[in-house]
């Protein structure tokens, strides 16, 4: 088990949420799930937190209740070696209910925020020639999922 891991806050879908989650990342599974004894919260049974992991990294999913709800102030960032990554993990992330945003970003299905990112848009991001870099920089926030062939375009000019 990590020192570290993210805990996400669910209203009463944190097992459903867990395993949709797992079914949109290679090399994840459901690690274990408490559920809910005599003392409550909640019905006697009834999933309290699930502990996941996601291509290696540990999250927990709590059904807190309806008090706390998803924000941008957070969000998940998933490093894409291509195009055909970034639309997997887009399409994955935005059916039945997800919502794209802009610039890479985008809400699932349970409000949680995503960032899509292609390692290439960071490499060009960090490069040294200032022009070029900030065509990339306008180019990116003109898009809504982050197309590679567009960036790598803007980049040479």
């Amino acid at each position: 088990m990590q020192k570290i891991s993210p805990c996400l806050w669910f209203d009463g879908n944190a097992e459903e949420a867990a395993n949709f989650y797992v079914s949109v990342f290679p090399n994840s599974k459901i690690d274990t799930t408490m559920r809910t004894g005599d003392a409550g919260p909640g019905p006697k049974g009834s999933v309290l937190m699930v502990a996941f992991t996601l291509d290696g990294q540990s999250f927990q999913a709590l059904n807190g209740g309806p008090r706390y709800k998803f924000n941008e102030a957070i969000s998940m960032s998933v490093d894409c070696k291509d195009q055909a990554e970034v639309d997997r993990y887009w399409n994955a992330l935005t059916r039945d209910g997800g919502q794209p945003v802009q610039c890479g970003w985008l809400k699932d299905k349970y409000g949680l925020s995503w960032q899509i990112v292609p390692r290439r848009l960071i490499e060009l991001l960090n490069d040294s020639a200032a022009a070029r870099s900030a065509r990339v920089m306008r180019a990116m926030m003109q898009m809504v999922k982050i197309d590679v062939a567009e960036i790598e375009c803007a980049a040479k000019g």
